[in-house]
């Protein structure tokens, strides 16, 4: 397939067999520069870039929740958002928050470029906002993430207020109801942030969630 033909008939938002090549020239052509990419398996994913309020409240929310976290236990964080992560000619994935926690936080990427998985370490949290992705986000980016070899995936339902946390080992996930990465955390206490999120501001909230962290 030829790049003339693919972009006559690439459909965003769904996977589309290709190889690697055609997929480097599709993210980094101007027309797809706002849009989010992944490839995983021979297959690629060109997404829309979210622009509703809920998931860019939700987004906040998580990374701020973490972060806050973080602080009251004392423990080494560094958040990225839409950060690409590729390893050449096998899979890349920009998942909307992405966190290097704990003993790995120093290693965490800078600079401007999309961080080469060939060089650089792996996140260990990342985190889907889906508002109309959550199949996908929990199909076949859970997979991508399996083969990635994060050792947490959270996925944020926003219409239905809920997270899905999963452990990934050995290349396989399975839920959990208290994060690892971040020993002790309920996630049921993080969905009970996104809620109070509706109906108060980001402060309110985090003097709620500094509340739970110190109790």
């Amino acid at each position: 397939m030829t790049m003339i033909q693919l972009q006559e008939k690439l459909i965003t938002n769904s996977w589309t067999k290709t190889d690697w090549d055609i997929y480097i020239s599709t993210i980094e052509s101007p027309e797809y520069e706002q849009h989010q990419g992944y490839y995983y398996d021979g297959y690629m994913r060109i997404e829309d870039m979210p622009t509703g309020a809920d998931h860019a409240s939700d987004n906040g929310l998580i990374y701020l929740a973490v972060t806050l976290f973080c602080m009251a236990k004392g423990i080494s964080v560094q958040g990225l958002i839409n950060c690409s992560y590729r390893k050449v000619e096998v899979r890349e994935c920009q998942p909307d928050i992405s966190f290097y926690i704990g003993d790995i936080a120093h290693l965490a990427p800078k600079g401007k470029s999309v961080v080469n998985l060939n060089e650089q370490a792996i996140p260990n949290l990342v985190v889907e906002i889906s508002n109309t992705t959550i199949n996908d986000d929990l199909g076949a980016k859970r997979f991508l993430y399996e083969e990635m070899g994060v050792a947490e995936y959270w996925i944020v339902d926003v219409q239905n207020t809920l997270i899905y946390a999963f452990e990934i080992i050995d290349r396989g996930s399975r839920r959990i109801d208290t994060s690892l990465v971040l020993p002790e955390l309920s996630i049921a206490t993080i969905t009970e942030a996104l809620n109070r999120s509706k109906e108060t501001d980001q402060a309110q909230v985090g003097q709620w969630l500094m509340s739970q962290f110190q109790g």
